[in-house]
């Protein structure tokens, strides 16, 4: 009964993510396209290039402009109907739509990978990497810092270092780029100690151990000015998330038992907070993986951050859209895993499947 239930539950949930990934895909197609005012700029880009085409052929330069023209607008056309714009904006939409829920990205505009490559996949999957390895990274450090630091002041819950947090909590309220600008001008303009920006060293390093120390070398000040960013306000808030578990009454009833203060924090205060700390971790991990568009700017990391703000700039919508719906899959795959986990960490959530 338990595994029927369970089934059933996380099939439902399945088609509820799938729908809402559809319609948020949809919007994004819609948004992305400006309506159809995207299409219209490809068409009109398509036939200025197709006229340079013609115009430097010596095979067209006999004919009159008006042949060539003729020449022009027919090419023009055969392009047009072979790409499909010959159609309503709503037929094509929904033939973006089919081709971004199979994950067909097929080709951007206008934007090129690092290895010249126009197919939208391995622009995304080449920066991929570098975003990953910066904010999955500094991402990880927060959470457990935020953790330990959380629940070390629910134990000293009104010290000075206490205190010290909740008066520059607000401090958090800065972001991490406006940090970063100070880090460079500190730690690059005046004390010249670490790099501005970049990934790696110019030229890069030959040998993989230096290669990986440079690109360390390169990810401490972006790093540093996200973990100074959120440092008061995440570990403000994990506190107040221990304090509120530490005040219930089955941990009231574990004091007056005499248990050992080791235990009660362990088994009474955070295990039954795990769900929400595993939600929080799993969803800080996936929105890490979008990167960061300002601080990948001012650091200039190349990461999903960066692509994202060309594909915005140059209205890729190919790129834009395959960003989003990745980034959708892997969050409706998070959420039907993080139902499963939910179910291990919480017996009350077992109990509902009989």
């Amino acid at each position: 009964m338990a595994v029927k239930g369970l089934v059933k539950y996380i099939a439902r949930r399945g088609i509820v993510l799938f729908i809402t990934m559809l319609i948020a895909t949809y919007l994004t197609i819609l948004v992305a396209n400006m309506g159809g005012k995207v299409d219209e700029l490809v068409k009109a880009d398509l036939r200025l290039s197709i006229q340079d085409m013609v115009n430097r052929n010596p095979a067209y330069r006999v004919l009159s402009g008006a042949e060539r023209e003729k020449i022009i607008e027919q090419i023009y056309q055969d392009e047009i109907k072979r790409l499909g714009y010959d159609q309503p904006f709503l037929i094509r939409s929904l033939a973006y739509l089919r081709d971004a829920i199979t994950l067909n990205l097929g080709r951007a505009l206008f934007m090129t990978s690092d290895t010249g490559s126009r197919l939208v996949k391995n622009i995304i999957l080449e920066r991929l990497p570098a975003t990953v390895i910066l904010f999955t990274t500094v991402t990880l450090i927060n959470f457990f810092l935020h953790l330990f630091l959380g629940l070390y002041l629910s134990r000293h819950y009104g010290s000075r270092f206490d205190k010290l947090v909740i008066s520059l909590a607000p401090t958090s309220v800065i972001p991490g780029w406006f940090y970063g600008i100070f880090l460079i001008l500190i730690f690059y303009s005046w004390l010249h100690v670490l790099p501005p920006g970049g990934f790696v060293d110019t030229p890069p390093p030959k040998d993989p151990l230096l290669y990986a120390l440079s690109v360390l070398k390169h990810m401490i000040l972006p790093m540093l000015s996200w973990i100074i960013s959120g440092f008061f306000l995440g570990v403000y808030g994990s506190r107040t998330f221990f304090l509120i578990f530490s005040t219930e009454d089955y941990v009231e009833a574990a004091k007056a038992k005499g248990l050992p203060p080791r235990l009660i924090e362990t088994r009474y205060i955070l295990r039954p907070s795990l769900p929400p700390i595993v939600t929080g971790l799993a969803l800080g991990l996936i929105g890490s993986w979008g990167g960061a568009i300002i601080t990948e700017t001012v650091f200039q990391w190349p990461g999903l951050g960066l692509v994202t703000m060309a594909a915005i700039q140059y209205f890729d919508t190919p790129v834009i859209l395959g960003i989003t719906v990745i980034y959708a899959y892997l969050l409706m795959a998070t959420v039907l895993i993080l139902d499963l986990v939910y179910g291990v960490l919480d017996p009350r959530i077992r109990v509902q499947f009989g």
